[in-house]
């Protein structure tokens, strides 16, 4: 309960901002609608309009208050307009129809959670040899933290082109997309972790004439396992928007980044936000997963999850 109150908090504060932002955003729409319509506003003119701001706007014709909440493709959708979209397009569709998210999730989370398994793989790897030589501390460690300075929106369609050009399409290059965004977290995660145990400890170890993969075994790997689950509740996040990012410059025709270039080159502005919200669902399922995995580990090894 402790947990949650503030997180319900946070969500209330966060939707009364978004109500309130959505009378100012749609104000011109709904006021030029509304004349249309018959209603007569103040100023009576779209052009002596578009001189005042939204709020000033919807202030002086409280009239077209509520219908800025109903517009059909609307600046800012309201919550519960993008509430119905997401129930009619996960709820009411059939999950192997175009037209439902739970189709377009899956396609989506299948490059996610293969550039999740690479780039974790790819970050423990990177990790240990980091942290068991100095070379590679010196090397690849600042090359790591290089490549998180690339923008991701320019290097992905680099990759998309690249691998397309020796005849790999399809899943393989958006989880490489993943991977490249998630390995970095798990990097910084491991060899922090792996670096946790103190001179004591390693002083212990060393009188029982432990050797290095002993004490990899016995003392390092044990205590990374916090900061190693800590890392995969971002890496799997940057791997979703990894995933996302790489659908975009493709045109693909299924996942939440096709869903999201549909909205927005169709001006269906419901079906792009309705993506975004159940992108962020399924990160939040998906953490939701990795904390449950965490405590069920941490429980059995005798430790206590933060």
């Amino acid at each position: 309960m402790k947990s949650i109150v503030p997180v319900l908090t946070v969500l209330c504060a966060v939707l009364m901002i978004w109500v309130v932002c959505v009378i100012p955003m749609n104000a011109h729409l709904t006021a030029d609608q509304a004349q249309r319509d018959g209603l007569v506003l103040e100023p009576d003119t779209p052009i002596a309009r578009q001189e005042l701001v939204g709020l000033t706007l919807a202030l002086k014709n409280p009239q077209i208050i509520p219908l800025t909440f109903t517009q059909e493709r609307p600046r800012l959708p309201s919550p519960h307009q993008v509430a119905a979209e997401l129930w009619d397009t996960v709820a009411l569709k059939r999950p192997t129809s175009n037209r439902s998210l739970v189709y377009h999730g899956w396609v989506t989370l299948s490059a996610t959670l293969l550039g999740f398994v690479i780039g974790t793989t790819l970050g423990i790897l990177l990790a240990v040899g980091i942290v068991f030589s100095r070379t590679m501390d010196k090397s690849v460690m600042p090359w790591a933290i290089t490549s998180q300075t690339i923008p991701i929106l320019a290097l992905a369609p680099m990759i998309i082109v690249m691998l397309g050009a020796i005849g790999i399409q399809g899943l393989l290059p958006k989880s490489v997309i993943s991977a490249y965004l998630s390995f970095f977290p798990v990097v910084v995660g491991m060899v922090k972790g792996l670096r946790s145990p103190d001179a004591m400890q390693l002083d212990l170890l060393r009188t029982y004439n432990a050797n290095a993969s002993q004490g990899f075994w016995k003392l390092r790997l044990p205590a990374s396992v916090p900061y190693l689950f800590a890392s995969l509740k971002i890496g799997i996040s940057a791997a979703l928007v990894g995933a996302i990012v790489g659908e975009l410059p493709t045109g693909a025709r299924a996942g939440f980044g096709a869903r999201m270039l549909v909205g927005d080159q169709y001006g269906q502005p419901l079906v792009t936000w309705a993506a975004l919200f159940a992108a962020a669902i399924t990160a939040a399922l998906l953490i939701v997963i990795i904390n449950m995995i965490e405590r069920g580990t941490l429980r059995r090894m005798g430790m206590k999850a933060t």
